[in-house]
């Protein structure tokens, strides 16, 4: 199997651009998803991902490039929970549920309109195998930006992630790299659903991370490793879908969950034989 894979690599440009576009994804994904996860914005994730789907409907109705709308309705989306949240009674889960929940319906809608099913079932559930060259360096450019932002504003937004209190205190615009946070991680969930699709994104922006958490306090240390497994993940997942002929965004998601298991009972920070020894021993 894995000289057919190597075979393949070396034969087939759509496999070369379904692993530089897989990888690069996952690689920022996971950067992207630590601070998501340090936030608590799991949900947040989950709806800006499945947001830009009107976008992506909109776009082939238009004869656009789908990045266009899926950006503006993710933005939109993003824009409209932090509006709702902060200027009414309702709690951000809840704004987040009620403009998820428009949006993914209004992408339904649009979907009907379009007539275009095959390609954009392909946006749902991801066919990377199907990467165009030029979406692929669109890819490798969105994830080289949002990689020099975190680099550039590193220290802001840890600030920012584990105590805005004290940032706000120290006079850094809080509120500013809050948005800054919401657009990266709109080019991010437009950028993946080639590899893994709308449905699966907060897999891959939460589970790298999830695990990446589970080994260091450290948050340089944890979007290196977060990055790596995705990065990983995105590889071995790409292998095993070519391999086998099944959907690879979900082998890419199904191996990143497999490292997260493997991690949830090895790491040390979990010390989960250890607490089970220690459980046995006072009964």
């Amino acid at each position: 199997m894995i000289e057919n894979f190597i075979y393949g690599l070396t034969e087939f440009q759509f496999l070369r651009n379904a692993l530089i576009t897989s990888v690069t994804i996952g690689i920022v994904a996971g950067a992207i998803g630590c601070f998501i996860i340090l936030r608590g914005m799991s949900l947040m994730g989950d709806a800006i991902s499945h947001a830009v789907l009107p976008g992506v409907a909109l776009s082939y109705i238009l004869g656009i490039n789908f990045f266009v709308g899926a950006i503006f309705f993710g933005m939109l989306a993003s824009l409209l929970i932090t509006f709702i949240k902060s200027n009414s009674l309702i709690k951000g889960d809840t704004a987040i549920g009620i403009t998820f929940s428009s949006f993914l319906a209004l992408g339904v809608i649009l979907i009907g309109v379009a007539n275009s099913s095959t390609d954009l079932f392909h946006i749902l559930f991801g066919n990377v195998l199907a990467v165009q060259t030029t979406d692929m360096y669109l890819t490798i450019g969105v994830s080289l930006f949002v990689l020099v932002i975190i680099g550039l504003f590193f220290k802001e937004l840890l600030l920012t992630s584990f105590d805005p209190l004290l940032a706000k205190a120290v006079g850094m615009k809080v509120q500013f790299y809050h948005y800054l946070l919401m657009i990266l991680l709109t080019l991010v969930a437009v950028a993946a659903m080639q590899s893994v699709g709308t449905i699966l994104i907060v897999a891959l922006l939460i589970t790298p991370a999830a695990t990446a958490y589970l080994f260091t306090n450290r948050l340089r240390s944890m979007i290196l490793l977060s990055a790596s497994l995705g990065g990983l993940a995105s590889l071995l997942g790409l292998f095993i879908g070519y391999s086998f002929n099944l959907a690879v965004g979900s082998t890419i998601v199904l191996t990143a969950a497999a490292f997260f298991v493997v991690g949830f009972f090895l790491s040390p920070k979990q010390k989960f034989f250890t607490r089970r020894i220690l459980e046995n021993e006072k009964n």
